[in-house]
């Protein structure tokens, strides 16, 4: 795992998290990584009818605050993985 300088207290998996769930509806994110990288596979029924490059760009707005400055704690998404529930 790499090194990456960060500021940020607390754990960044957890924010990373709970930025996705509180800004996409019914959504359920799972979070790993660390030293900066991270993999992120975010399920939501808002999903349904966009298309791939649409729905990582809704999970990027919700963590774009964690990208910014000099120091962020979210460095890269190194795998990101959208999709809508399976039917029941």
């Amino acid at each position: 795992m790499s090194s990456h300088p960060t500021d940020f207290q607390g754990s960044v998996i957890d924010a990373v998290r709970e930025a996705i769930e509180q800004q996409i509806q019914n959504s359920r994110a799972t979070v790993n990584g660390g030293g900066g990288h991270f993999s992120i596979e975010v399920t939501s029924p808002v999903f349904a009818g966009m298309s791939k490059l649409e729905s990582q760009r809704l999970v990027y707005s919700a963590i774009a605050h964690l990208m910014q400055g000099d120091m962020p704690p979210v460095h890269a998404v190194d795998s990101l993985k959208t999709q809508t529930p399976a039917a029941s």
